[in-house]
């Protein structure tokens, strides 16, 4: 088994290698001696000669603390990139009838660390509010909705509402007014 560690705080570079035997340590390398350690006597033989190669010892050095941590820090990019990514959703308002909640829709937001609610006035509501389950996309990013039954709100109130959006990482709320005009239904207009 060999390979590297690397602190990004300090730069310090630590780097091992350990060989076994029949599921036991048989030898390793010490880094800072550029020397093995034979934690066993059948072990004794190769330490002094693997100690007497010295340009493998140069070699292992060079691997284990300069190609390494190159490696190590290439690979921790990549999936900075990808796991540390963040997509902002697109926010819908949505209404089935007349009678039903609103809902307030976001897909299309990564990653799945996000909250939802509804405000009055500025202040958030948990009163006739149904808040969703995040839920995964086919694409890998997620959805999540929250429904604010509005039956006992009369329509010139719905201005003091809106619905807000806030995703781990992204430092701006997603606010989307509440207004009637924005509200997309299914139902055919007459």
């Amino acid at each position: 088994m060999f390979g590297c560690e690397w602190d990004d705080e300090t730069g310090e570079v630590n780097g091992f290698r350990q060989d076994g035997y029949d599921g036991e340590d048989f030898i390793s390398f010490d880094l800072k001696t550029e020397s093995w350690i034979a934690p066993k006597p059948q072990a004794v033989i190769t330490k002094h000669k693997w100690d007497n190669n010295k340009a493998e010892i140069a070699q292992y050095k060079h691997y284990l603390t300069q190609i390494c941590p190159e490696w190590l820090k290439k690979y921790l990019n990549y999936g900075r990139s990808s796991l540390l990514r963040t997509e902002v959703p697109s926010v819908s308002l949505l209404q089935k009838s007349p009678s039903s909640p609103v809902s307030c829709h976001a897909t299309g937001f990564y990653p799945d660390r996000a909250m939802m609610f509804w405000r009055k006035d500025g202040e958030e509501l948990h009163e006739d509010v149904d808040l969703g389950e995040i839920l995964p996309n086919h694409d890998g990013s997620f959805q999540m909705s929250v429904d604010l039954d509005l039956s006992s709100v009369p329509a010139e109130d719905w201005r003091r509402y809106d619905c807000v959006f806030q995703l781990y990482g992204v430092e701006d709320d997603i606010v989307t007014k509440l207004d009637k005009a924005e509200i997309r239904t299914n139902r055919g207009e007459t």
